[in-house]
């Protein structure tokens, strides 16, 4: 069987495409984006030809490519595309649909233990080589993600109806990237708020303001990828560094739960210097935000380097402290990293949450405090009468 090759596919070899034809058929204009006022020099107007290249351009601001989209073209996500003056961006449908343990996100201090309805669409604003999701990420960019492309018309009625029927609590847009898709992921969180369901985001931090300011009244919890601290290696993955550190910061200050997640990559971004600069940049914004530092395995085009070992783990989850942190966790290697799967109050330092990978083995937290000291412990959790039972045994 002769092996496929991931190529990496021109804007005019991704419309061409079949599922490109397919997937404008589940669109709807956007509403992140303005036009752009004519504002050509007297030189390019004599231009006929620029007067038409120039003319119903749009900028797009769902997240910090704010992408200038020319008529019959695509932004940098391939997702969102303009025409004849329009944005349309993806609507009506899932490219990935899971009911997972909230712990998956990850989030840890919001409601322990809760089942969260995950979607994900296509496509990304960001190529990053390891990204596990790339089968739907990366579709319209990679050759091979984009043949193996699929996913399931849906509303946001029947979306909501799904996560009722399975006693989820939270509704999370993920996979993907969820800013890219923020009308949808609003539409459904919009539905899903009428019975008392939280939305939540599990983010690259490629935001705007306006895009954080559209979404907050429907999203509650927000996780973010602080993929490195160098500038040059947000370039690699094709973002940058500056808009991630500002989303973490106007996250924290517009009242969203945030926790923020480092994948530690061996020579990429695991230096006890790179992981030291992560941890001060979080406690600067405040020591509260938890950080989780997980475990790199290989994947996608990054196969050329071995899995994190349990070393460095527990040791940026160490710096993590000593940088000033009060919640530090270590993941994606259950039942290896000791404390570091736990809460404990920052006070009295008694176990607050017992976990074991994505499952909570203890629950002690009451009415937002640890019991034995009183502390207020920073989070969103259930309320005393909420409590599933099987948390207090």
């Amino acid at each position: 069987m002769p092996i496929v090759q991931h190529k990496k596919l021109k804007v005019k070899e991704a419309q061409q495409m079949p599922i490109a034809q397919v997937l404008r058929q589940f669109v709807r204009e956007g509403e992140l984006y303005r036009r752009i006022e004519d504002d050509k020099s007297q030189t390019v107007r004599e231009s006929v030809v620029s007067e038409k290249l120039f003319a119903n351009r749009i900028e797009c601001f769902a997240c910090g490519h704010r992408c200038v989209i020319f008529d019959g073209l695509p932004g940098v996500c391939r997702v969102r595309f303009n025409e004849g003056g329009k944005l349309y961006v993806p609507w009506g449908y899932v490219g990935a649909l899971n009911l997972d343990p909230i712990e998956k996100k990850p989030f840890f201090h919001a409601y322990p233990s809760a089942r969260a309805l995950s979607f994900g669409m296509l496509g990304c604003d960001l190529q990053c080589p390891y990204c596990q999701n790339w089968q739907i990420s990366q579709v319209m960019r990679d050759s091979v993600a984009t043949m193996l492309a699929d996913f399931t018309p849906i509303t946001p009625e029947e979306f909501v109806r799904m996560a009722l029927r399975y006693k989820a609590k939270v509704l999370t847009s993920t996979y993907n990237e969820p800013l890219i898709t923020s009308e949808w992921a609003v539409a459904l969180f919009r539905e899903g708020k009428k019975y008392g369901l939280v939305g939540s985001y599990v983010s690259n931090g490629n935001a705007t303001p306006e895009v954080l300011d559209y979404i907050r009244p429907f999203v509650d919890l927000y996780k973010i990828d602080l993929k490195s601290m160098r500038e040059r290696n947000y370039r690699e993955l094709g973002g940058k560094l500056e808009t991630v550190l500002n989303a973490i910061r106007w996250t924290f200050e517009r009242g969203f739960w945030v926790e923020i997640v480092t994948l530690v990559v061996p020579n990429f971004n695991d230096s006890e210097e790179e992981l030291r600069d992560a941890a001060r940049y979080i406690a600067s914004v405040s020591p509260d935000i938890p950080w989780h530092v997980t475990a790199f395995h290989p994947d996608y085009l990054m196969t050329d380097r071995n899995s994190t070992s349990v070393k460095t783990l527990i040791r940026a989850a160490e710096i993590g402290y000593e940088e000033g942190l009060k919640f530090v966790y270590a993941g994606n290697l259950p039942g290896m990293v000791g404390q570091y799967e736990n809460t404990y109050c920052p006070k009295c330092h008694q176990l607050l949450i017992e976990r074991y990978g994505f499952q909570v083995r203890r629950y002690r937290i009451t009415d937002g405090k640890c019991p034995d000291c009183s502390e207020p412990i920073p989070g969103v959790w259930w309320k005393d009468e909420e409590v599933p039972s099987y948390l207090r045994r």
